[in-house]
């Protein structure tokens, strides 16, 4: 299997922006290039969305819990596949994400990467940020 690094497509450096965005709008998020080469955004500095390239293809990572975890791998449309390595800690790979998917796809994304968030923020931090 070829090892993710930074990315550098164009593609993958407008989905990246997009995932910034929307990550860094949440409450104490920090981005850093962890030792593996990815993007990762981070609340007290654990990782809930990792991004990396293979090839020419940027990968988005999103952590879960296990329930939501398989009821993505579970769906027809093949979005979702568990992430190398980390996948049985509940971590799952957005197959087709796209700068230039349509709002219902960005709509989920947001969702995940929120709901990824709040799986990984300190107590006082998903609290404040639900009573928001």
């Amino acid at each position: 299997m070829e090892t993710e690094r930074l990315i550098t497509t164009d593609k993958g450096l407008r989905l990246l922006a997009r995932i910034r965005t929307i990550c860094m709008a949440l409450p104490e998020t920090e981005e850093k290039i962890d030792g593996f080469g990815h993007t990762s955004f981070r609340v007290q500095d654990k990782p809930y969305v990792m991004m990396g390239q293979t090839g020419d293809v940027a990968n988005l990572h999103l952590k879960t819990d296990k329930e939501t975890q398989s009821l993505l791998l579970a769906r027809e449309d093949d979005a979702y596949r568990m992430t190398p390595y980390i996948g049985r800690h509940g971590w799952v790979t957005a197959v087709h994400a796209d700068p230039d998917a349509d709002a219902a796809v960005w709509y989920e994304l947001t969702e995940l990467i929120t709901e990824a968030y709040l799986r990984t923020a300190p107590k006082r931090l998903r609290n404040s940020f639900l009573r928001s």
